[in-house]
């Protein structure tokens, strides 16, 4: 009987007519450590739909949180109490939406908060650009600053709200008119 010597890079295998003896390398055996590649692969997907889902239940509790806030719900109470920003936005009904904690101009820390909540009507719609900042005495958060910009460019300050549409609507023509008098 002739022996040879074959390699395939991680064990020795010795070829004796039909019997095999396979070496160990680094004590690894590899008789015990054969997983298919099949269960690799369902091992794979399953730590990624796992991590996934872990990711995505994180990042919704997160909004979560931010949308019980006391500076999130000063923002949309002053919101809710400008009628020009209402009429605006065609409220009934009023949307807001979740805040993306991804977007740049979204800011948090122990201090003070700068966020940008997005809102619709069944006119148009826009976001609501907020920056609070919290008291140390009381540890109440205060509005330094609420707009809504809507989409269309127009921004309403929600701290000094101006009158609503038919109000400003009236206010332009009696002012026009007052301009064309002093024309004559």
């Amino acid at each position: 009987m002739e022996q040879r010597r074959l390699t395939d890079g991680n064990e020795s295998l010795f070829q004796a007519g039909h019997s095999r003896v396979r070496g160990k390398h680094r004590g690894f055996d590899s008789r015990r450590m054969r997983v298919s590649t099949s269960h690799l692969q369902q091992l794979a997907i399953f730590t990624t739909v796992l991590t996934g889902a872990g990711v995505a239940t994180m990042y919704y509790l997160m909004q979560k949180k931010f949308s019980e806030s006391d500076w999130h719900r000063l923002a949309l109470q002053k919101l809710e109490a400008c009628p020009a920003a209402l009429e605006s936005l065609g409220v009934p009904p009023l949307k807001v939406y979740n805040i993306h904690l991804t977007d740049r101009h979204n800011h948090l820390d122990r201090d003070s908060a700068r966020m940008k909540i997005p809102v619709t009507g069944s006119k148009s719609g826009g976001y609501v650009f907020t920056s609070t900042t919290r008291d140390p005495d009381t540890n109440r958060w205060r509005l330094k600053r609420v707009v809504l910009q809507l989409r269309d460019g127009q921004i309403i300050d929600l701290l000094t709200p101006p009158p609503p549409a038919t109000e400003q609507a009236q206010t332009s023509e009696l002012t026009h008119e007052a301009d064309t008098d002093l024309w004559h």
